[in-house]
């Protein structure tokens, strides 16, 4: 079987934010991803990491603009240097939280500009940290109308112009069924390019086991492809208390 992780933005969601810490340990979870860590100083979310020996395997970039833009827009020209200055602050919260991944987020745009725009910021953000591993990751068009990143052949081209070594694919169950209506098919197809995976039912974004997807089979096809990343679970649980949508991971 993979190796799972909990999405606290998603999962425990019925407890506040720094208790969610201890319910995933106490699940069985040995790493945790967090989509946008920036409400809270970064010492704190450290703290509970490392009170509940939990590792942090990926944070969501650029931060939530506060004044109410949309999220994400490292595809979109003309937002060069405000880029820059998000990815220095996101790499100043990393420097204390230490995730394995920044996933970036192209944002909502279209056309070749915004192809040739995401590149160059992706080119920017790798060789600025090139010790840090960064991601990005296509987006059903149903759930982020709009946004720029919907394929994951539209994926491979950005990555393979890119061309670097800490630039990789993040695959979403979720996200792959919506978008090529066979999320083991995507994975079967794109893997040796993964670097890193979550895992949520389609079309309600709920746990395994429910909805269309064999994810017995998918993790099988993980395991088989010799996939070492976290395969993180990013769902919203359809029971009230998340605990109580975990049977999947002793499948």
């Amino acid at each position: 079987m993979p190796k799972f992780a909990a999405n606290i933005s998603l999962l425990f969601a019925e407890l506040p934010y720094l208790e969610r810490f201890q319910a995933a340990a106490d699940a069985g979870f040995k790493a945790v991803e967090i989509l946008f860590p920036y409400e809270l100083a970064a010492k704190e979310t450290r703290r509970a990491l490392l009170a509940n020996g939990l590792e942090l395997v990926l944070i969501n970039a650029p931060p939530p603009n506060y004044t109410g833009g949309e999220p994400g827009y490292a595809a979109v020209p003309g937002g060069e240097a405000r880029f820059q200055s998000d990815i220095r602050r996101v790499l100043r919260y990393a420097e204390i939280l230490r995730p394995g991944l920044i996933h970036i987020m192209s944002g909502y745009t279209a056309g070749q500009d915004a192809q040739d725009c995401f590149v160059s910021n992706l080119q920017w953000a790798a060789d600025f940290a090139p010790q840090q591993q960064f991601t990005i990751e296509p987006l059903n068009p149903v759930s982020q109308p709009g946004y720029f990143l919907n394929d994951y052949d539209l994926a491979i081209q950005v990555l393979d112009h890119v061309n670097r070594p800490n630039v990789g694919l993040q695959y979403d169950s979720f996200h792959a069924h919506m978008i090529h209506d066979d999320a083991k098919a995507v994975w079967d197809r794109f893997h040796s390019r993964i670097v890193h995976a979550q895992i949520g039912a389609a079309p309600d974004r709920c746990e395994p086991g429910r909805g269309p997807t064999d994810f017995q089979g998918l993790f099988s096809d993980m395991d088989a492809s010799g996939f070492s990343g976290w395969v993180s679970a990013e769902y919203t649980s359809s029971t009230p208390q998340t605990r109580n949508s975990l049977g999947w991971m002793q499948g």
